[in-house]
């Protein structure tokens, strides 16, 4: 028996020397723990379990006690900071709400042994709380806080379409990095990370954040044409449903003829926390609508008889503390009309005229064709040209295309009636009785100037023959009286 109880104290001694060389070896070593400002991170205390002797564990940082347990009991003193906690199970230090002074080598002791843990810790802050409207900069800081030796770090952004995000400018030091992205748009919404990256000490962490942008769904100046007397609407699609923005915007609807025009606002609208959507109409002046049944996260204007002169520049504004963003729609309003108007004749001439309300861009054009007409039928403008007018002396359908990048934008038709043949024959009796009297009367001018040439030359001839007899009569009464 002796001998027996003897072997198993061997077997035992030989167990716990084992594990106490394997606890050294532990010892000896630095875990490297990672931890992000205002989250939590767990240190282990590798080596140790639930079913060590050990009753009494101590974590230390700087040499400042910040966890202590005995027989699986937590202990701290009265009033001391809850940020430590020792864990019962492997006795792990919790670390809640990290701050940047967290940072260090933490110790695990228990009896003799000791485990130390090297705790990084970064701090990534976005600019405007992460809440941005379209074209904004977001500026992020990474601060960063470890033991010696500090590490290089190499930092990748990745948006939230996980493409890689290049900054505009970047402004690094061994501890704090400043990097100014690129103007944002509204699909940037979503969770963004930052990749961080070290060889010595290794470190590879990704650390994300949330990015909201609040903006139109197409913030890029959009033409739209219409048709003179007809009906448009001008609609502007917000993204606050989408990203579910739970702060509360306004915003507002002006209208001005032209760029350099003083606007006038036609509507203002706001959004509350909730998503609620209201607008009221501020114009009395200016002919429009707001659609009953306007979709979602949707502005709209109504036009139900557009005019020439309702062309112009309409502008959506939203404003969020005290910051603005916009989207502009350009109406362009096409007109024709035909000098004379009614019927053609036959043989005669009508012009057509075709104009729009404002300038074209640079690939845009107006064109007049006769439909199934000839090449000869058409007539394209200019650049630069607002007006086509076209004469044509063949009755038909008649088309005027508003073209760009070789793409119809819009066409307005009309269609010239060829006139009656009564009247044709009225038109042509009235030309030539127009005719015929034309030349009755210069044959009436020509017979009265000679009539009257004739009677001029006659009374000059009296006039001379009187003179003469006069002039004989004088000399006859001298002569006798000489007798």
């Amino acid at each position: 028996m002796e001998s027996c109880s003897t072997g198993v104290n061997g077997m035992l001694a030989v167990f716990l020397v084992l594990h106490l060389g394997l606890i050294s070896s532990m010892a000896q070593q630095i875990e490297q723990q990672i931890g992000i400002a205002g989250q939590e991170v767990t240190l282990p205390c590798k080596g140790i379990s639930s079913a060590s002797p050990y009753r009494v564990v101590i974590w230390t940082f700087f040499d400042a006690v910040v966890g202590h347990m005995e027989n699986n009991i937590h202990w701290k003193k009265p009033g001391a900071d809850s940020q430590f906690e020792v864990m019962s199970t492997n006795k792990e230090l919790k670390v809640r709400n990290l701050v940047l002074s967290n940072a260090g080598i933490y110790t695990c002791k228990y009896g003799s042994y000791k485990v130390r843990t090297s705790l990084h810790v970064f701090k990534l802050t976005v600019s405007l709380d992460g809440h941005f409207l379209q074209n904004e900069v977001p500026e992020l800081t990474l601060m960063h806080n470890s033991p010696d030796p500090k590490p290089t770090l190499s930092i990748t952004l990745f948006n939230s379409n996980n493409n890689i995000v290049t900054p505009e400018t970047e402004n690094k030091s061994p501890q704090k990095c400043i990097l100014n992205l690129k103007k944002l748009e509204a699909t940037d919404s979503g969770t963004w990370v930052c990749n961080v990256r070290s060889d010595s000490p290794l470190i590879n962490q990704n650390i994300s954040f949330a990015v909201k942008v609040l903006g139109f769904q197409d913030l890029d100046m959009e033409r739209k044409y219409a048709i003179a007397d007809s009906t448009v609407i001008l609609s502007w699609h917000l993204n606050f449903q989408k990203i579910k923005w739970n702060k509360g915007f306004t915003g507002q609807v002006n209208w001005k003829q032209q760029e350099s025009a003083k606007a006038h606002e036609l509507l203002d609208f706001n959004v509350t926390a909730l998503g609620e959507q209201h607008e009221t109409k501020k114009s009395s002046h200016f002919l429009f609508e707001i659609p009953e049944r306007t979709p979602k996260s949707t502005i709209q204007v109504k036009l139900s008889k557009v005019h020439f002169n309702h062309s112009g520049h309409y502008q959506c504004q939203l404003a969020y503390k005290g910051r603005h963003v916009q989207s502009n729609i350009e109406l362009v309003v096409m007109k024709v009309s035909a000098n004379p108007v009614g019927p053609l004749s036959r043989g005669a001439n009508m012009t057509l005229i075709c104009e729009v309300s404002g300038p074209l861009p640079p690939k845009a054009h107006l064109r007049w064709e006769r439909v199934n007409g000839t090449q000869m039928d058409i007539k394209n403008s200019k650049q630069d040209e607002v007006k086509l007018e076209v004469n044509i002396s063949a009755a038909g359908l008649w088309s005027c295309h508003l073209i760009e990048d070789n793409d119809r934008k819009i066409s307005l038709h009309y269609h010239v009636e060829e006139a009656p043949v009564w009247i044709n024959y009225v038109v042509t009796g009235t030309s030539v009785g127009g005719s015929v009297l034309v030349f009755a009367f210069v044959c009436l001018c020509i017979i009265s100037g000679i009539s009257w040439q004739r009677r001029r030359q006659r009374a000059k001839r009296m006039a001379q023959a009187r003179q003469y007899l006069l002039e004989n009569k004088t000399c006859q009464c001298q002569h006798w009286l000489k007798k």
